[in-house]
């Protein structure tokens, strides 16, 4: 974990209040597992307090850059859509246990599923499961056509499925709707998005190996505050942080 302040290179509206950061730095470096997440003061002043936790879509080393893809919807995230090129920002990370494509085996298929602004971290892992040798195929799930964003930076890595909710792109109905319809084979499902979306995941495939991305309301973003606590399979006082030692789980230790 480093801080670092970065400087903004582009921060630019990409979809329905959905913005794609560029930060430049050295903390880029540090960056190598999908899935992880960076923690950004927003603000020079004390209002807001609390860092706000974004997740990375794609890291290039060549260029010290990290790209983030965030949704503008409260005061931080507003704030943050402000930023300009040149601006400074305040950064720590990476911080959380990201997807553990390293221990995925070459020769296999990966289905990425992601819904909503749980998409962008589906990006980094794409590329990197790519490289390593395994086939990828992603299924996006949005609200509505307006909220669709990277369809084709996703197909550069495999085939790409899009649900909304309002059937105004893609498949009407949810990523689940379209899996099953397509009759989609694989060996590994990696997912990212709301906790609705994750449970049904869980549900549907006990046999395989799931892998799920957790959306929590997070304080300190290093474990401290015990504001991102899930409940796990043990039992009901039994919990993990999902800052710490997620955001990513094996479906089988939490409970949704």
């Amino acid at each position: 974990m480093k801080k670092e302040y970065m400087t903004v290179r582009s921060n630019e509206c990409i979809a329905d209040d959905i913005y794609q950061l560029v930060l430049g730095g050295e903390l880029a470096d540090a960056c190598s597992t999908p899935g992880q997440f960076l923690h950004l003061k927003v603000s020079d002043s004390v209002t807001p307090l609390l860092r706000r936790p974004i997740s990375i879509a794609n890291v290039d080393k060549a260029k010290q850059e990290i790209t983030m893809i965030y949704r503008k919807e409260g005061e931080g995230t507003s704030l943050l859509s402000s930023k300009q090129k040149g601006d400074q920002v305040d950064v720590l990370g990476p911080l959380g246990n990201g997807f553990p494509a390293d221990s995925l085996d070459p020769g296999k298929t990966a289905l990425l599923v992601g819904g909503g602004i749980g998409v962008p971290p589906l990006y980094e892992l794409a590329k990197q499961l790519t490289k390593k040798g395994i086939s990828v195929i992603h299924v996006l799930g949005f609200a509505s056509a307006k909220d669709v964003f990277y369809e084709r930076e996703f197909s550069e890595y495999g085939q790409v499925y899009i649900a909304t909710a309002d059937g105004t792109h893609g498949s009407k109905g949810f990523v689940t709707d379209v899996i099953e319809a397509e009759g989609l084979q694989f060996d590994y499902l990696l997912a990212c998005g709301p906790t609705p979306m994750l449970k049904a995941l869980k549900h549907r495939y006990p046999d395989k190996d799931v892998y799920l991305s957790m959306e929590e309301r997070m304080g300190c973003g290093i474990g401290a505050c015990f504001a991102c606590v899930c409940h796990t399979e043990q039992s009901e006082t039994s919990y993990v942080k999902v800052c710490l030692d997620g955001p990513v789980f094996k479906a089988q230790e939490v409970l949704l």
